[in-house]
C-alpha cells in the first residue's frame, strides 16, 4: 500500500522534467482509482476461488511493474502505466490480504488482526508519501531511489507470503472467476445513501491531499522541502488509522455522523489555509479531516456490511468501495480542470463546497434517521 503513494511528494519533480500541467497531475493520480475499480468489478472475489497466496503474489507483481514504470519514466505515458499497475495492485490486496489476516490470527487474536489489517492499509498508505518525501529531499536521485527501496520492500514481502500457508481449502481455476455486479437490495438503500455519501466525500478529500497539496504548498506556502509536504500527506492516513481505531471506544452507530463532523471541520480548517495561505491550517486539516475520513469509513462500512443479507453482503461492500474510490478520482480530476481557469486556491475552494454541500447532507440524513449496526 505505500508504493500506490509513494509518487506523490514527486511530483513536483515529474512537472519540472516532463512539463506538464497541475491538470495531468490529477491524471496521473486518478489513473490509480480506475485500477482498482476495475480489479474489484472484475475480480475482487477472486481470491476466495484461486486462493489468498497466488493472488496477492499477483498484487506484488503489479506493485513491482509499477515501481520499474517509475525507475525507467521518460514520459507521461511511463507515468500513466505505473498508476495503473499500483491501482490493479490495490485492488488485489483491497480484499484479499483483509481477510488472509484475519484467517491467520489465531482464534483469540480477532481484534488484534483487524487492528493489524487497519493499521497496514492506512499506515501504508501514509509511510509512501514520507518515504519518498524523506528519500527526495535528503538522499541522491530523488526520481529513482524511492522505487529501487520499494522494490526491495516488494521482494521481502514476496518472500514471506512465500512462507505462509494458504488458507482457502476449496480453491479452483482462475477460469472459474466472474466478475462481480455489485446491487443494492432494497433494505440496504437508506443506509446505503449517507454511508456512501460519506466514504465519497473522505476518499475526495484524501484524493486532493495526495494530488494538489504538494503544489499548493509549494506555490502558495513556498514549502518546497519534499519530507514536509510527504509528512502533512502522512498525517492524514494516521490520523484516518486512528479514526479507524476509535471506532471500538465511540461505537459504530455514533462513528458515522461524528466522522461526518470531522469531515465537514477538516474541509473547513482546509478552506481557511487556502483562504489566508496558512500551513497550520493545512497540517490542522489533514489531521482532523483524516480522522473524520477513519471514523466515517469504518462507520459506514460496519453499517452497510450489518444491513445486508448474508448472501449479497460481499456485493454491497464491493459497491461501496467502488463508490469510495469514484471519489478518490472523479473530483480531483475536476479540481484539475479549474486549475488553470480560476488557480489552485479557487479550484480548491469550489472542490470544498461541494464537498461540505455532499457530506451535510450525509449528517443532516442521520441526524433524522440514525444509521444502526451491529459491532
Amino acid at each position: 500500500m505505500a508504493g500506490t503513494t509513494l509518487p506523490t511528494p514527486l511530483y513536483g519533480l515529474y512537472q519540472e522534467k516532463f512539463g506538464f500541467s497541475e491538470l495531468v497531475v490529477t491524471v496521473v493520480y486518478a489513473v490509480y482509482a480506475f485500477g482498482v475499480i476495475g480489479v474489484l468489478l472484475l475480480a475482487g472475489n477472486a481470491s476466495d476461488t484461486v486462493g489468498r497466496r497466488p493472488v496477492l503474489l499477483a498484487g506484488l507483481a503489479f506493485s513491482a511493474a509499477s515501481a520499474v514504470c517509475f525507475l525507467c519514466a521518460t514520459g507521461l505515458g511511463w507515468l500513466y502505466a505505473g498508476r495503473l499497475m499500483s491501482g490493479l495492485s490495490a485492488g488485489l490486496f483491497t480484499g484479499a490480504a483483509t481477510a488472509y489476516v484475519m484467517e491467520l490470527a489465531p482464534a483469540d487474536g480477532a481484534s488484534r488482526a483487524t487492528f493489524v489489517a487497519t493499521a497496514a492499509n492506512m499506515g501504508g498508505l501514509g509511510c509512501g508519501p514520507l518515504l519518498a518525501g524523506v528519500l527526495a529531499q535528503y538522499a541522491p536521485w530523488p526520481l529513482y531511489l524511492p522505487f529501487a527501496v520499494h522494490l526491495a520492500l516488494v521482494a521481502v514481502s514476496a518472500v514471506v507470503l512465500a512462507r505462509l500457508p494458504e488458507t482457502v481449502r476449496d480453491r479452483r481455476p482462475l477460469s472459474t472467476v466472474r466478475p462481480q455486479r455489485p446491487g443494492l437490495p432494497p433494505r440496504v438503500r437508506s443506509v446505503f445513501a449517507p454511508a456512501a455519501t460519506a466514504s465519497f466525500v473522505g476518499f475526495a478529500l484524501f484524493g486532493v491531499f495526495t494530488s494538489v497539496s504538494p503544489a499548493f504548498l509549494a506555490e502558495s506556502l513556498d514549502v518546497h522541502n519534499h519530507a514536509v509536504s510527504g509528512l502533512i500527506v502522512a498525517l492524514a492516513f494516521f490520523a484516518s488509522t486512528a479514526g479507524q481505531l476509535a471506532v471500538g471506544r465511540v461505537g459504530v452507530a455514533r462513528s458515522l455522523p461524528l466522522g461526518c463532523a470531522g469531515l465537514l471541520g477538516g474541509l473547513a480548517l482546509l478552506a481557511g489555509a487556502l483562504w489566508w495561505d496558512l500551513l497550520a491550517l493545512v497540517v490542522a486539516s489533514a489531521v482532523v479531516g483524516g480522522a473524520g475520513q477513519g471514523l466515517a469509513f469504518r462507520g459506514a462500512l460496519a453499517t452497510v456490511a450489518a444491513a445486508s443479507p448474508p448472501d449479497r453482503r460481499a456485493a454491497v461492500i464491493s459497491m461501496l468501495f467502488v463508490v469510495a474510490y469514484t471519489g478518490i478520482s472523479l473530483p480531483v480530476i475536476g479540481v484539475g480542470l479549474l486549475v488553470g481557469p480560476i488557480g489552485l486556491e479557487g479550484a480548491g475552494l469550489v472542490f470544498i463546497v461541494c464537498m461540505a454541500v455532499l457530506v451535510t447532507a450525509a449528517a443532516g440524513y442521520l441526524l433524522r434517521r440514525p444509521a444502526r449496526a451491529s459491532a
